[in-house]
């Protein structure tokens, strides 16, 4: 039995001694390839290795097809992952130290992790030890750098300098998330900052100032027009709420919405409380429409919702309308929005749907979905509106809520969509910052420039491509500096800012090019000034000494990126400014040339794998468990890169049996001691065929494409050679070196050790990717006919259940054969149709009514594949031995009258279908 842990140690011993992972400026062509690096937060688990591995195999695939492959990796520890971390482990949480004990994290290491910095250099050396180089990956282990190092901060700073140079760099207050206790978090689908809720949008909510005696009722909507359907007032009577003073009024309101303005509005105080049930019974008045309502009670009205308080418009809110039936309707819907097709849109989709109370909450928010819908692009207002009767609704909403606004009547309250937690375990609410400093992306000589830019860029999926435009379109300014216990580079306009862990990770890879020569000490930050970085990456100025020179020269031979490889999260977050930010500063020759991007490992209810979410598989116990090429073979074939994958461990086992399946094949192919013969063609031909499958798969980086061929369809290929009786040794010796060559990238560890067992010294993993000879496309056919009608016979003995004797093949007579060949002609010059074929058909001499029939066959066949002339009966004849012995049974190869044909079976036969006949 394969031992595949040793196998593993073994050759990753021998590939990072000889340091074959670094770069090195030989064959006169480049790739660099990286992948987006990971936050420092703890443990990753297996579904971070999915985009870790498809680098790897890229990498090394171009290693072998000629270039010189740069792969290099970091660490981002910049932002909150690892204070939040440390903080944890600092007041002795728990659930951090036992998740900390349970990865094997020895004590004495606990004890120092409750300093950002060493979180940041311990686990920086699990990713390197115990996974990376666990995983085999070849990364460039001279080039690691983390984004906290003075040099990489320098280097940060300089790009801000000429953001602002290009007058990109522009300053506007802002409502931006922020922790209570960490101060700016980035909310966004990487979650670098937070450990919920990274798809959460901020919604600009209208609170609407209910007069309530001497204080205010704020209610908060998303729809101020509807203001004119207003009927009642909904309070939670479960709940305390408090008194707070806003500016010079009183307001009534949940404590957390109180906390929550605090944060965006200036002089907000609680003063007191006051039970919901104080207030249900008693009545307030709306603005714009000066009417008195009622206050209700209802449970929905929750406390952590906007203010707590809720307007009640039941003729266009399915929940209203629900809510007051479930009461006995005490008040009337007012209809305020005209509709075609509805008197009374909330009741009528109500009924419609057959919602019965408050607890169909999915049928009421699809209900709620439809009506808004209809609204918002059919809706008018209607005469009850005063004077924006007429109006459209979108255009009524505006000019209702500037209304209420300029007249006091309203203020507008942020809020997420969805819960936001930090990763300290807080709930994140949005903060205004009256300086905040923005990256200027919606300046449009910017966005035009990289929207051109990304035509000419290889992008995976095409799918994403098509996308990239609209989402630079679309991009705003972003917020690039915080304020808090963050770890990164000081704002260079005021060191008390820090910039965020998106605007410091746009430009970084071209850090990799220095990283090598700081960490092997030939340059120290204090030399990296801006004259430094001009010069390197913009050619500016004049070198200072010789290793400011072989600097720059890596960078030229280097630069650019050619794949920036990075999970979906990214596709709306990084990607866009790692294009717009290379844009703006590099010139046009060193903007990046490609993206892939990868979709996640999820657990069984879809979900992302995460820390924080649980289901995260350690890395150490499932490379123990299945081996490391089991899973690198399993992220590369189990789906395409662009769809997610659910983790399933069954399947993976599966993939760690098919490589000991392919080991045992192996053995059983060395050993080999046969003769040449026919079939010698054939396996030349399909192996040849799969590996121009592997590199036309390989041009666009399908690598389940190229998995299969190569470790399924390959090895089902050897294992029919054998079983039809393949032994030319000479010739599968060849074919076997070939087959492990091209495995190399996938299975790195298992292709070594064959490689080894084949006699060769030098390493698999250096030598050039095979390339296929020319295929023998006959008798590839002739093989397929000759499988496809032994599938036939199987399933005709296993329909009548007869066990034959003997076994007559009737083929095509010549006469077939030639229409082929005239059809071929006739399409080739595109004139096949039956009427032309028919004309041919007549100049040869053969029957014209079953010609007829046949022709009309043959012109369907030929459109579903393409017909090549082969010559059946030779092969048939080669293979009669096989069948006799496959069927054990007497094979007769019929053709042109040569056998007895008892059940006129003859005149069936067709190119590629021979007839059968069995007794």
């Amino acid at each position: 039995m394969m031992d595949f842990e040793a196998i593993e140690q073994k050759w990753q011993e021998k590939w990072f001694s000889s340091k074959i992972y670094e770069a090195k400026k030989e064959k006169g062509k480049k790739f660099f390839i990286h992948f987006a690096y990971p936050g420092i937060s703890g443990y990753l688990h297996v579904g971070h290795m999915r985009g870790f591995t498809y680098s790897d195999i890229i990498a090394r695939y171009m290693r072998m097809n000629g270039y010189d492959v740069i792969f290099p990796a970091g660490f981002h520890a910049t932002g909150l992952p690892a204070v939040s971390l440390a903080k944890k482990v600092a007041r002795k949480d728990e659930a951090t130290l036992r998740y900390l004990r349970n990865n094997g994290c020895p004590e004495e290491v606990i004890e120092k992790l409750s300093d950002p910095e060493e979180v940041v250099k311990f686990f920086s050396q699990v990713y390197v030890e115990d996974y990376w180089k666990k995983f085999g990956f070849l990364i460039d282990y001279t080039r690691l750098m983390d984004t906290i190092s003075p040099g990489y901060k320098k280097f940060i700073q300089w790009q801000f300098r000429k953001l602002n140079e290009h007058g990109l760099l522009i300053q506007k207050p802002h409502f931006a998330p922020y922790c209570p206790n960490c101060g700016p978090v980035a909310v966004d689908k990487s979650e670098t900052d937070i450990s919920e809720g990274g798809d959460a949008e901020i919604l600009e909510f209208i609170v609407i100032k209910f007069k309530f005696d001497d204080r205010i009722l704020p209610a908060a909507t998303l729809r101020p027009e509807t203001i004119f359907g207003v009927t009642n007032m909904w309070v939670n009577d479960e709940i305390e709420y408090v008194v707070a003073r806003v500016g010079n009024e009183e307001w009534i309101l949940s404590e957390k919405a109180a906390k929550k303005l605090s944060y965006q509005m200036e002089n907000v105080e609680i003063i007191g409380k006051i039970h919901g049930k104080e207030l249900v019974g008693k009545k307030c008045v709306a603005p714009i429409v000066n009417k008195e309502i009622p206050i209700f009670a209802a449970r929905f009205a929750s406390p952590d919702i906007a203010t707590g308080i809720v307007m009640s418009v039941p003729a266009h809110a399915p929940y209203d309308y629900v809510a007051l039936r479930d009461i006995g309707m005490p008040v009337d819907p007012i209809v305020i929005i005209d509709i075609a097709g509805y008197e009374i849109p909330a009741k009528e989709i109500v009924e419609k749907m057959g919602i019965k109370n408050q607890m169909e909450e999915e049928k009421l928010e699809e209900a709620t979905q439809i009506i808004y819908k209809e609204e918002f692009h059919k809706g008018v207002m209607n005469e009850n509106c005063n004077g924006y009767a007429g109006m459209r609704v979108n255009d009524a909403k505006e000019e209702i809520k500037e209304e209420m606004l300029a007249n006091n009547m309203a203020v507008i309250m942020r809020e997420f969509s969805k819960r936001v937690v930090c990763r300290c375990g807080e709930e994140v609410v949005i903060k205004r910052v009256p300086n905040q400093w923005f990256i200027k992306y919606s300046d449009e000589e910017l966005t035009e420039k990289s929207k051109e830019w990304v035509r000419s860029m290889n992008i995976y999926p095409k799918e994403y491509k098509e996308e990239l435009p609209k989402i630079l379109e679309w991009y705003g300014d972003r917020a690039c500096i915080r304020q808090g216990s963050w770890l990164g580079t000081p704002f260079p306009f005021d060191e008390s800012w820090v910039i965020e862990p998106i605007s410091d990770s746009t430009l970084y890879p071209a850090y990799y090019i220095i990283s090598k020569y700081v960490n092997e000490g030939k340059i120290k930050a204090e030399e990296m000034d801006d004259e430094f970085f001009d010069y390197v990456f913009l050619g500016k100025g004049k070198p200072k000494n010789e290793i400011w020179d072989e600097i720059r020269k890596d960078f030229e031979y280097w630069y650019p990126v050619d794949i920036n490889l990075g999970g979906k999260e990214h596709k709306t977050v990084h990607f866009p400014v790692f294009i717009m930010n290379h844009v703006a500063i590099m010139p046009e020759k060193y903007w990046p040339r490609g993206i892939f991007v990868n979709w996640w490992i999820t657990q069984k209810a879809g979900m992302k794998i995460s820390k924080s979410k649980g289901g995260a598989e350690p890395i150490p116990d499932a490379a123990k468990r299945y081996g490391v090429d089991a899973l690198r073979l399993y992220y590369a074939h189990i789906g395409s890169p662009f769809v997610d994958i659910e983790w399933d461990g069954e399947a993976v086992e599966q993939y760690r049996k098919r490589l000991m399946r392919i080991w045992n094949l192996f053995e059983e192919l060395v050993a080999i001691e046969g003769k040449e013969g026919k079939i010698d063609e054939w396996i030349a031909a399909v192996f040849n065929e799969k590996l121009k499958e592997v590199k036309e798969a390989m041009k666009e980086f399908e690598l389940r494409k190229a998995a299969n061929a190569l470790f399924f369809e390959i090895y089902n290929a050897f294992n029919w050679y054998i079983k039809r009786g393949g032994g030319n040794k000479e010739l599968v010796r060849q074919l076997l070196e070939k087959w492990i060559k091209a495995m190399t990238p996938f299975t790195p560890h298992i292709a070594e050790e064959m490689w080894e067992k084949l006699g060769n010294d030098e390493f698999v993993s250096l030598q050039e990717y095979p390339k296929h000879d020319e295929i023998d496309y006959a008798v590839l056919k002739a093989e397929d006919v000759l499988i496809k009608t032994m599938e036939d016979i199987e399933e005709i003995i296993k329909v009548t259940g007869i066990k034959p004797s003997k076994i007559y093949i009737y083929l095509a007579p010549d006469w077939k054969w030639d229409v082929v060949d005239i059809a071929m002609q006739l399409e080739k010059e595109g004139q096949l149709n039956m009427k032309n074929l028919m004309n041919e058909i007549k100049k040869v001499g053969v029957d014209m009514k079953e010609a007829s029939q046949y022709a009309a066959k043959l012109i369907q066949e030929m459109r579903k594949e393409k017909f090549i002339r082969i010559d059946e009966k030779t092969y048939f004849e080669g293979a009669k031995e096989f069948l006799e012995k496959e069927f054990n049974a007497s094979f007769y190869i019929c053709k042109d009258g040569e056998c007895p044909d008892p059940a006129n079976k003859r005149r069936y036969a067709m190119p590629y279908k021979p007839a059968i006949y069995m007794e």
